[in-house]
């Protein structure tokens, strides 16, 4: 039996994502040149990964033109929102701190990331108190 498709991209739409975010709009031919120097792929693959993306929602395919172009349909910021909101759901019983502290925990924050998330805890904090 064939497992439910994810609503979430795999490693392999991802890859075309990021592709996409890159250098948007692309052709298919486009997309698995730039693929095909992370990994072995095979061109009939690319396409049929493109047409489940399409199925899924998550790439735009422009047939008025030929080559037919691809672009993501929504942005890395949107899309990385969703998965990250639907982990903290799942795994972490919706609390956004206990996925933070796992994340930073499992990989060390550079002194620069670690400056950043001050400045948006200092923001969070300053909306939180205006509220």
């Amino acid at each position: 039996m064939a497992r439910p498709t994810s609503e979430h991209p795999t490693p392999a739409e991802m890859m075309i994502l990021n592709a996409l975010w890159n250098r948007q709009p692309a052709t298919a031919r486009q997309l698995y040149e730039e693929i095909g120097e992370q990994r072995q792929v095979n061109y009939s693959t690319t396409v049929k990964t493109l047409t489940i993306m399409q199925r899924k929602g998550l790439i735009k395919r422009d047939d008025s033109v030929r080559p037919q172009l691809f672009r993501a349909s929504m942005t890395r910021e949107k899309t990385a929102t969703r998965i990250v909101r639907d982990l903290a759901e799942k795994i972490f019983d919706g609390s956004t701190m206990l996925l933070a502290m796992q994340a930073l925990s499992a990989k060390r924050a550079t002194d620069d990331e670690i400056a950043k998330m001050r400045v948006l805890l200092d923001e969070l904090e300053k909306n939180n108190d205006s509220k």
